[in-house]
């Protein structure tokens, strides 16, 4: 299944998105997610439409978004640093999450402002201490895509990542959340431009620390809870935005996340 979350009338509501003549469209609404997001399916009377003639949101509401640094080699070699041992967590706040085609913000303080397209994790249900012989799927709802957008000046010179990636807008996700790709098997590619100009290439199959290490390292010193977003890591290409620009990240059988930049007020 692949769903969005979108803006109505009524408000924020969650939508099934399938394909009609190669093009998504949002065909039913769904209930608010609990546990078991799959099983139960609202009812209610809806007119389908396009799905890009929708206002899409963020397709998550997280508790916490858990995200996982340096987990390409060669990512971690343009940026001159070590390959971890362990994967490497840090935080970024709700309050930075913004949906599909909303502006991402440039602040006036920071000089250097880099993309990163990831693929990331939508947590299903409620994990802690996963077991090692566990199977990681039945924690899965399922995939978007996330850019973890970071002032690159501010991580260095602050020493550690809170501020750099965790200004209001840095966390751009979309556009939907399906199941429908298998990283724990065939992975997925992901490429990013920046004003139509490939910037990244990248494949999860590439990730020093797989899905399966991530969700166990992870749910070892914190529960996860249905709805939380783990980005899985950038592969190499990034580089600075301004305001003006438009970054794209593109994921096979997840579609495009596109968001321009402006300048802070």
């Amino acid at each position: 299944m692949r769903y969005c979350r979108f803006q109505t009338d009524a408000g924020p509501q969650y939508g099934e998105v399938v394909d009609r003549s190669g093009e998504p469209w949002i065909e039913r609404l769904l209930p608010p997610f609990e546990e078991d997001p799959w099983t139960a399916l609202a009812g209610r009377p809806f007119q389908p439409i396009p799905l890009a003639a929708a206002r899409l949101l963020a397709p998550v509401v997280p508790r916490k978004i858990v995200c996982i640094g340096r987990n390409y080699k060669d990512h971690a070699a343009e940026l001159g640093n070590d390959v971890p041992r362990e994967p490497l967590l840090f935080l970024k706040p709700s309050s930075s999450l913004i949906g599909p085609n909303e502006a991402i913000r440039i602040p006036a303080i920071s000089q250097r402002v880099d993309f990163e397209g990831e693929i990331a994790i939508v947590i299903g249900r409620r994990a802690f201490a996963i077991g090692p012989d566990e199977d990681v799927r039945s924690y899965i709802r399922g995939y978007t895509i996330v850019n973890d957008v970071t002032a690159r000046d501010l991580q260095k010179s602050d020493g550690q990542w809170s501020r750099a990636k965790g200004f209001d807008t840095f966390c751009p996700a979309g556009p939907v959340v399906t199941d429908e790709i298998d990283l724990l098997g065939e992975g997925a590619a992901i490429e990013t431009r920046l004003n139509g100009e490939v910037k990244q290439r990248g494949h999860t199959l590439d990730l020093i620390f797989p899905v399966e290490r991530l969700l166990r390292h992870i749910s070892q010193a914190m529960t996860l809870e249905p709805g939380d977003l783990i980005p899985t890591g950038t592969p190499a290409g990034v580089s600075p935005m301004k305001p003006g620009d438009v970054v794209e990240i593109t994921v096979q059988g997840v579609g495009t996340l596109s968001n321009p930049l402006i300048a802070a007020s």
